[in-house]
């Protein structure tokens, strides 16, 4: 038994039938109106329209004065609409919206002085409408014609581009001319202009090729949609037939015991293909039952298939059902049903922008959410959370008859089937996250799953006098405190939801911690001798020598409030609640691979540091200082060491001791001085007045500057419990 299969995108796109409803209301106030041009690719439906009054004209010329003029869903040039106006002409402007947005795009361009390309057909009314807002295009439809532009030289690299293409072009074809413009050109603005419509049915008709045996394709030849449609569907499955009606369908020899696919172009009615469906399984009647793969081999050797089957007189079923048939009255209100503000639909998502998602209501309007109507999040992104085909549920917040267009909310649908949560919320005392929506005289309004919570400010946990502000538009946690049904009314509490949450990361930090465990903390607050880090509900202090291993003046030289670093347990006592840190990796100890490359009696250049009244302390590499005592800077008497040396000053020393066990290296620029004369004489030079006798390297000579006394770590304050619940004080 033959199986039909209809595709499921079919019939009138949205703009065919909004521009056939704006001419049928005007036909019916004033008894006529006029199109320029065949209103619809399909000439039963244009037959139709005219008996009830829609009038097909070639020019504006041809319309008699006081008339009313319908632009059809392709658009029309401005020469066309200053005519209208010029004949005081009515003006029905049933252009379709996705066209008046190509229209606007092209005159910005060239407005702007870009080079508008243009990707269609050049003879199709779109495309030759199109042209006439942008000055001189540059019309191509294929990736041949572009290449033959650049190469010509008529298009350089460096020419301001911008290109659309027409709503009804495949979509593959387009692509390539983009990859190739993307390579050619430095300053290049592109737009996909293709109807999320047309992609479907396109994307549709090559997969339901795929999977029958022969293929239908309902419309009119003359419907560049149509024929895109048969082309693409012939591609996949030879045995691809385009018919305009049942009349048609019923004179082809389709054997049975196969798979049938039906699909329609944007400009046939739902009813047409209908029709071709009930002619398709009543034939199954007339026809003799064989073998599958014998009957396809035999149709294959006798049909040669035509690109535009020839017209084959109506031929209506013998005895059709009387409840399936429809007149065109009944088909039109099918596909015109409306769509009223407030109204809770379902539709598929058509297609998703990085501003709007694109939805088919089923309806004469085309649909739009715009991405802040999906969510509240700042970071929210439709792409991970949807998919074009699936099916949504909508508000609808604005409908406009006139642009055949309605603004969709998805959040708002949201917000009353998550009304119950919110209750549960409260009387489970449970944690709910929300966004900061906007901040008013009494405190924040945030948005918990699209229903408004305000939160006073004595309750946002930003201290007296801070700015709430600052909390705009970010992820907060809060807790539910009261919910009133009847006005409404919900009221949150950051507050203590920081509270609960900060002592309860603090409590498993405490069960976890150990001497060497590694943090990633957040610098809480700065003082002269440290900074206080969060671990995670926890502070503790990294004191300014654990910082780095050079030298750190301040701890504001290196860090400053709200950074994130590492940092790992030096000690902890439980009992006081405090934790020592330290930030320096050991792993990067200068000493190492200081004792890795030098060793006494070694002559290095140094950086003096600073200067004390023992002594000078030089840099020898970074992170690691040695000591000149005030008798080893020179052979003569030095009453202080600021009369030989200066604070940044290099010097050439040599190293006479390592102090291994206390990190001490002991210099000597006087020794230097003995060291060269015996190169050159073999003789030592006389001691100096203050040094009659070397000067020995003892415990009792400062090495290196004495640590500073520490001060002692302030006790952390603890942590302050959270305000009571607001009744209803607070001003919303």
């Amino acid at each position: 038994m033959r199986e039909i299969i209809v595709a499921e995108n079919t019939g009138f796109c949205f703009g065919v039938a909004r521009a056939v409803r704006l001419a049928l209301e005007q036909a019916e106030a004033r008894g006529k109106c006029y199109s320029l041009g065949p209103l619809v690719h399909n000439r039963a439906v244009v037959d139709e329209l005219e008996k009830r009054g829609v009038i097909r004209v070639d020019g504006i010329s041809e319309v008699p004065d006081g008339g009313a003029v319908v632009i059809r869903a392709h658009g029309a040039a401005p020469e066309v609409y200053a005519g209208i106006a010029g004949r005081g002409l009515a003006l029905v402007d049933a252009t379709c919206p996705d066209v008046k947005k190509i229209h606007k795009l092209a005159a910005a361009a060239a407005a702007e002085g870009r080079q508008v390309i243009i990707f269609g057909d050049r003879r199709h009314p779109e495309v030759s409408g199109t042209a006439g807002w942008c000055g001189k295009p540059l019309i191509i439809s294929g990736l041949d014609e572009l290449e033959r532009l650049f190469g010509s030289g008529a298009v350089l690299p460096d020419t301001p581009v911008t290109a659309v293409s027409q709503t009804t072009a495949e979509r593959g074809k387009y692509e390539l001319c983009i990859n190739f413009l993307k390579k050619q050109c430095t300053n290049i603005k592109i737009f996909d202009t293709i109807c999320n419509a047309t992609v479907l049915r396109q994307r549709e008709a090559a997969g339901l090729a795929e999977k029958c045996d022969v293929m239908l394709v309902v419309g009119d030849p003359q419907s560049a949609n149509t024929q895109k449609l048969y082309k693409l569907a012939k591609a996949v499955r030879p045995m691809t037939y385009l018919v305009e009606n049942a009349g048609q369908a019923a004179g082809l020899r389709i054997p049975v015991n196969i798979r049938v696919g039906l699909i329609a172009g944007a400009s046939a009615p739902t009813e047409a293909i209908k029709e071709v469906s009930r002619i398709m399984s009543d034939e199954i009647i007339k026809s003799e039952p064989m073998e599958k793969d014998a009957e396809l081999e035999k149709t294959d050797a006798v049909y040669d298939i035509p690109d535009a089957p020839p017209d084959v007189p109506d031929a209506p079923p013998e005895t059709p059902p009387p409840e399936a048939e429809e007149n065109f009255e009944q088909m039109l209100e099918h596909a015109f049903k409306t769509l009223t503000t407030g109204d809770k639909v379902s539709g598929v998502i058509t297609a998703i922008t990085p501003t709007e998602i694109h939805v088919d209501l089923g309806t004469k309007h085309a649909g739009y959410i715009s991405v802040t109507e999906m969510s509240d999040d700042p970071d929210y992104k439709p792409e991970e959370h949807i998919k074009i085909g699936d099916s949504i549920e909508v508000f609808v917040m604005r409908v406009n008859d006139v642009e055949g267009t309605a603004q969709l909310s998805k959040k708002r649908v949201d917000a009353v089937r998550n009304w119950a949560d919110i209750e549960a919320a409260r009387a489970e005392r449970n944690i709910v996250q929300g966004i900061v929506t906007e901040e008013n005289k009494g405190g924040l309004v945030v948005s918990v799953r699209g229903i408004r919570v305000f939160v006073p400010a004595s309750q946002t946990g930003v201290p007296k006098g801070g700015s709430l502000s600052d909390l705009l538009r970010q992820k907060v946690d809060l807790y539910i405190s009261e919910v009133n049904s009847a006005r409404r009314r919900v009221v949150g509490n950051i507050r203590a939801a920081q509270y609960d949450d900060r002592r309860r990361r603090a409590e498993a930090v405490w069960d976890e911690i150990a001497e060497g465990k590694r943090y990633k903390g957040a610098v809480k607050s700065l003082t002269s001798y440290g900074a206080f880090v969060d671990i995670g509900g926890v502070d503790g202090m990294v004191h300014v020598s654990e910082l780095s291993w050079q030298r750190v003046k301040s701890p504001a030289d290196m860090l400053k409030v709200g950074d994130e670093i590492e940092v790992f347990v030096i000690s902890f006592d439980k009992e006081k609640r405090k934790i020592s840190l330290g930030h320096k990796d050991p792993n990067q100890n200068p000493w190492n691979r200081f004792i890795e490359s030098y060793s006494a009696g070694d002559v290095v250049s140094v950086k003096v540091v600073k200067l004390a009244a023992f002594g000078a302390f030089c840099e020898i590499i970074p992170g690691v200082d040695g000591l000149i005592h005030i008798s080893q800077l020179s052979e003569q008497r030095v009453n202080k060491p600021g009369d030989v040396l200066e604070e940044g000053q290099t010097a050439d020393v040599k190293i006479l001791e390592i102090n291994h066990e206390h990190k001490k290296v002991s210099l000597s620029i006087r020794a230097l001085s003995a060291y060269e004369t015996s190169e050159s004489d073999g003789e030592l030079p006389p001691m100096a007045d203050n040094a009659d006798t070397p000067q020995p390297v003892t415990d009792e000579l400062p090495l290196a500057e004495p640590e500073p006394a520490v001060e002692p770590e302030p006790e952390l304050p603890a942590d302050e419990p959270p305000s009571p619940p607001v009744e209803d004080s607070d001003t919303l």
